[in-house]
């Protein structure tokens, strides 16, 4: 028997031995949706997450939200009244937040590879555009100059280091992303003198940790690199973003990042921090730490079948609704995200079976060995931590299934 991760809080036993999500029993829901495989993302346990943000983290630190995590158009609409600004990362997800109404917050637009279309609409939006090269930023001159506009510009920073822990590292090595922290001054000069708007800096070292003693050591080192740059070139960013990287638990042991502490350090380290920022807004960015916990990946069983000993419950879902599930979305050992037996969530577990999808691939296994409640054709099965890179992450033209629902309560 393999083990799985953690049930995230907030989700509870309904009066019919149900999963509950967000008070609703899971059998409404689906029914609401007209059938499954359903995504169900819980506004109020998002927003949690946002109180426990502010709360923590020192007075003044801003709040912006990667849409890459989740871009689904009500969550969209909905976080436009309680974040700071949004991130992303291809014009699709800008012209999502125009539909959503974040004209109200600030923009920026990160990621390598930007066509001369995006930089044009992100110029024409007033989005501040977190430039990955030297040739990018000569791209988006020229195109500011041809639209009569001064730019917002900011530098993504290839810092020297990285973010230890991390699941996927961003920073310490040679990279498609951002410009190497010693070439980063004598670029911000050349923004500044073609008569640019220079916002800051943009700082990204890792992602998905749950050591906040790495991650606080991080945004040390990272404000003190801002510091240094912003001595070099002489003028104070406006900003600083020192990216995300906080972890959710999903799998077996793992623990969440103590915000507390992370949030005191960081303080601690503002307070007494390089001079050239003390006016500079410090944002930290974050997606799936904000929405992974509060998205459920719906899927009905439809066969129980059973191979040398071994039960396999079929799901009508899959790696194409839910690729990280499966483990083919970056682990380099597959192990079990928190799974249940929705239609039986108050039930103890009395058999070992796998949960597999519909798809006509081995790869299509969405938990491995795990300890459940007897579960039967009809059943509803619950992927927890489906809240951030779950649908629009996976490849859901694999093999012209079905696609997937979502829906936000």
């Amino acid at each position: 028997m393999k083990g799985m991760g953690p049930i995230p809080p907030g989700f509870d036993v309904s009066q019919q031995g149900r999963l509950a999500i967000g008070g609703y029993d899971c059998e409404e829901l689906v029914a609401e949706a007209r059938g499954t495989p359903l995504f169900v993302y819980d506004n109020n346990l998002v927003g949690a997450k946002i109180a426990r943000f502010r709360h923590c983290m020192p007075a003044g630190v801003l709040l912006h939200y990667a849409v890459k995590a989740n871009p689904y158009p009500p969550l969209l609409e909905w976080l436009c009244r309680y974040v700071d600004g949004f991130d992303v990362a291809s014009v699709g997800e800008l012209l999502a937040l125009e539909k959503a109404g974040a004209d109200v917050v600030a923009v920026s637009f990160a990621g390598p590879g930007k066509s001369n279309n995006e930089l044009k609409v992100a110029i024409k939006d007033g989005a501040t555009i977190h430039l990955e090269s030297e040739g990018e930023a000569r791209r988006a001159l020229d195109i500011a100059g041809q639209l009569g506009k001064r730019p917002r510009l900011s530098v993504r920073v290839n810092p020297p280091f990285a973010l230890k822990g991390a699941g996927m590292k961003m920073g310490g090595y040679a990279s498609q992303f951002g410009v190497d922290h010693d070439r980063v001054p004598d670029l911000v000069r050349g923004i500044i003198d073609a008569g640019a708007e220079w916002r800051g800096l943009h700082l990204f070292a890792g992602s998905q940790c749950l050591d906040w003693t790495a991650i606080a050591e991080t945004y040390r080192q990272a404000l003190q690199l801002a510091g240094d740059i912003s001595d070099a070139v002489g003028v104070h960013p406006t900003e600083v973003n020192l990216g995300g990287g906080l972890g959710i638990p999903y799998f077996e042991g793992d623990e969440e990042v103590d915000l507390d502490c992370l949030g005191r350090a960081l303080g601690d380290q503002l307070a007494d921090g390089p001079p050239a920022l003390a006016t500079t807004q410090i944002i930290v960015e974050l997606g799936r730490w904000l929405v992974g916990e509060a998205g459920v990946y719906l899927t009905r069983i439809v066969d129980r079948t059973t191979s040398r000993g071994k039960t396999f419950l079929v799901t009508d879902g899959g790696l194409h609704h839910m690729l990280a599930a499966s483990g083919n979305f970056g682990q380099l050992l597959r192990r079990n995200f928190p799974v249940a037996i929705a239609s039986r969530f108050g039930e103890a577990a009395t058999e070992e079976a796998s949960i597999v999808g519909c798809l006509c691939t081995p790869l299509d296994m969405l938990a491995d060995e795990v300890a459940l409640p007897n579960a039967d054709v009809g059943d509803l099965v619950a992927i927890f931590c489906a809240g951030a890179y779950g649908l629009s992450a996976s490849p859901q033209a694999f093999l012209n299934q079905a696609h997937a629902q979502e829906m936000l309560i």
